[in-house]
């Protein structure tokens, strides 16, 4: 590839210097032709040949000077080259060309610029002249063979340019587009980009703020009935909050990479669920916690996806349901994890008023399924979808709260198709 593009600039550079002034590149080969047919008039001749004179030279300069219209009619400059070369060869007696130069010359600006129905009749009608002027020269077969050749060979040239050129140009259209899907691709992956960050960030917030504000708020009751446990919230409060700008500073220290090298440290993922269960029972509801099947390693992605999701439906439970008791479930299938999160708290509609499962206010969108809902529960379908899972969520079906449901693709192959 960069070969190819080396090879695009220079093929650039040298059509720009062309197409710049189209009319100095002829008008010096126009000049590069004259100078060529006025050898035979300035080199010595041999004796018994009849003298140069200015008119024989005048007519062959007249025989040039159309080159310089090439591009702009090709065909009426091959016909005009043609004629004046007629009118020499009958009456002027004049020093002969080695080469016709104007005429190969006008014959493979035919050959390049032209259709192919002008190209053939321009093709027809050359021989003919061809013959014609052989025959008022020499008449012999060797001449008109040359001449026919030369004539051949500048038509042969002249397609080759003209397939060369649109190879160029086809080699430049394609290059434009691979140039305009990257720059697409690139701005498409900063969206991309930017949504996963923001949807990081907005998991890491909600959950932390939401564990720290239950806490809080238990915090002053515990403190007369319980000291103990008052003790115990403020320390979940202190350490939700540490994790929360640990997780922020990991997020977003791609962000400072001109700044200097960032601090790495790995997402979190099912390893890290017992310590984010712990934090929520503080001073929160009963949490359940188990795994089963065959437990396996999980692909990075999904390993920090499973935590996500749970971290949210943790945290609709602490904001909205009011439970007492929840069930957090991973069950390890050959192709598939399956993440369960469930409630015993109000259910997607209650009866006092209050709003739904992350909906933040009144009929707030704790709605089954495909229902409204918030950005957590939007946010856990994204995660589920781009894992090539489902995501459902919505009233439990073996009594009173909510369930979070997810099933998670972990097969490669799986994903892919």
């Amino acid at each position: 590839m960069p070969a190819l593009g080396q090879r695009i600039r220079r093929i650039r550079q040298v059509r720009r210097l062309r197409g710049a002034r189209p009319w100095v590149v002829d008008l010096g080969l126009t000049v590069l032709v004259q100078l060529a047919v006025t050898m035979p008039f300035v080199l010595p001749r041999e004796p018994g040949l009849p003298p140069v004179t200015w008119a024989s030279y005048a007519v062959t300069t007249l025989g040039v000077v159309p080159l310089v219209w090439r591009r702009r009619r090709p065909v009426l400059v091959l016909v005009a080259i043609l004629l004046i070369g007629g009118v020499y060869k009958v009456a002027m007696d004049g020093p002969g060309q080695p080469l016709p130069y104007a005429g190969l010359m006008a014959f493979y600006t035919v050959a390049v610029q032209c259709p192919g129905r002008v190209r053939a009749a321009v093709g027809a009608g050359s021989v003919v002249a061809v013959a014609a002027s052989v025959g008022l020269g020499t008449g012999t077969a060797r001449e008109l063979s040359f001449t026919l050749f030369c004539a051949g060979a500048a038509y042969a040239l002249g397609r080759l340019q003209d397939t060369r050129q649109a190879y160029t140009a086809a080699v430049e259209d394609r290059a434009a587009q691979l140039e305009r899907a990257n720059r697409i691709e690139a701005e498409q992956a900063v969206a991309r980009e930017r949504a996963r960050i923001a949807r990081e960030m907005h998991d890491i917030l909600s959950h932390a703020v939401s564990i720290m504000i239950v806490q809080a708020e238990a915090g002053p009751v515990a403190v007369r009935r319980a000291p103990e446990r008052a003790e115990a919230a403020f320390e979940a409060i202190s350490e939700t909050g540490r994790e929360a700008m640990a997780q922020l500073r990991t997020m977003l220290g791609v962000l400072r990479e001109a700044d200097g090298p960032a601090p790495r440290e790995p997402q979190p993922g099912v390893a890290a669920l017992p310590a984010l269960l712990d934090r929520v029972r503080r001073g929160g509801p009963e949490i359940a916690y188990e795994e089963t099947g065959e437990v396996r390693g999980l692909p990075s992605a999904v390993d920090t996806a499973v935590y996500r999701i749970v971290q949210e439906a943790l945290t609709n439970v602490v904001r909205h349901a009011g439970a007492r008791r929840v069930g957090v479930r991973l069950h390890h299938g050959a192709r598939e994890l399956v993440v369960t999160v469930t409630d015993d708290g109000r259910g997607p509609a209650d009866g006092d008023g209050r709003g739904g499962r992350d909906g933040g206010g009144p009929g707030g969108g704790r709605g089954p399924g495909g229902g409204r809902g918030g950005h957590g529960l939007i946010g856990i379908r994204e995660r589920a979808a781009a894992h090539g899972g489902t995501a459902q969520c919505g009233p439990r079906r073996d009594g009173p709260g909510f369930e979070v449901r997810v099933v998670l693709v972990t097969s490669p192959l799986e994903v892919g198709s």
